[in-house]
């Protein structure tokens, strides 16, 4: 494949630039021969585009006692080098200055500070349980036009299988979203269940666990905050009021625990009297007679949350906290996860009623 000439790279923010290991440490001496100040510093050999006044941010992973985390962030130093030909690109140093403490850095990551949100989403929405997308046509579009209205940046389907009216409604929606083909299927022989027992196969529910780690990192410096929730579960209210909330409230870049409220299928009651006439117009001649699917917005009451065990939450996370996830939550990260109690509701419709609706 032929890869895009060099001028149109356009690094985003947060973008990876560049990204080393096994470093060289350099040393300046200041103010001498009366006071010596050692400064540490990494330097970083690059190709940058010498018109451009760009600015960098560096992150090294340190290893010491006398610092507070193994990650160091701070502003990186371009140098362009006088000899470039009058040509559009030069060699240029980015110098990392490497904190006070940190010994030996491992790894060091260069990345664009520069301001903007071009390709750069607030929020992306892994649909963590469509990877076989059969008769729910209906939840899919309910899904998607209520995370639009609710905000959503941009949704993620990982698809192993669909009917072929799930497909026509993928290929509309493409430009909103993006449809990840997950064919786990054609090298193990994957599980339809989440236990074994339930039924057999080499692998967890058609590798939804891997998905969903691959999602992390594949949106990891193209999205503040990546939420992972199944396509019949909506977290409420609007997430433009929603997020800048929960930052006040818990701290920005962390990740956030939602609290399942089921709203059973079967549990159906008439709406309130101010929408009484819009829906029985509908009921006379609902426009989606044939297409497949439960009308979840149909089914207003939930279940009294009567326990709370660990299943009944979903997430939004920083991704760039994440070392490894999984269904309902980390399994390994550089943040805890935090539970949003009250402030939010996670609606949850798909399975029959257990207890009494409220």
């Amino acid at each position: 494949m032929n890869k895009p000439p060099l001028h149109s790279y356009q690094f985003k923010p947060n973008q990876i630039v560049l990204q080393h290991s096994n470093l060289p440490i350099h040393s300046k001496l200041r103010n001498c021969p009366y006071f010596c100040l050692v400064i540490l510093q990494v330097r970083v050999i690059a190709v940058v585009l010498r018109s451009e006044a760009a600015a960098y941010r560096c992150h090294l992973c340190c290893e010491g006692h006398n610092i507070s985390t193994s990650l160091h962030i701070s502003e990186g130093h371009v140098n362009i080098h006088r000899d470039h030909f009058d040509f559009q690109y030069g060699t240029a140093d980015i110098m990392c200055p490497v904190p006070s403490g940190c010994k030996t850095p491992s790894d060091v990551t260069v990345t664009s500070a520069a301001e903007g949100t071009e390709g750069f989403y607030n929020v992306t929405v892994l649909n963590s349980k469509t990877l076989v997308l059969v008769h729910i046509t209906f939840q899919l579009v309910q899904s998607m036009e209520m995370l639009q209205l609710l905000g959503v940046s941009r949704v993620v389907i990982y698809k192993t299988s669909c009917d072929a009216d799930t497909q026509r409604l993928l290929d509309y929606y493409t430009d909103k979203g993006e449809v990840i083909p997950w064919s786990m299927s054609k090298h193990l022989n994957v599980s339809k269940s989440w236990r074994p027992e339930k039924d057999p196969g080499d692998l967890h529910y058609y590798g939804q666990i891997p998905a969903l780690n691959d999602c992390v990192y594949r949106y990891m410096y193209q999205s503040r905050y990546v939420a992972m929730h199944d396509v019949d579960e909506l977290i409420l209210p609007q997430w433009n009021d929603l997020m800048p909330l929960l930052e006040q409230k818990y701290g920005a870049d962390k990740c956030y625990m939602f609290e399942n409220y089921i709203f059973p299928p079967t549990f159906k009651l008439p709406p309130p009297v101010s929408e009484t006439h819009h829906y029985l117009q509908d009921k006379e001649n609902p426009t989606w007679q044939g297409i497949s699917g439960v009308n979840i917005l149909d089914h207003l009451y939930h279940e009294p949350n009567t326990r709370v065990v660990r299943d009944n939450f979903k997430i939004i996370v920083n991704p760039r906290a994440v070392i490894e996830t999984s269904v309902h939550g980390l399994l390994n990260s550089y943040e805890s996860c935090v539970r949003t109690n009250k402030l939010t509701r996670l609606w949850r419709n798909n399975r029959d009623k257990m207890n009494t609706a409220d």
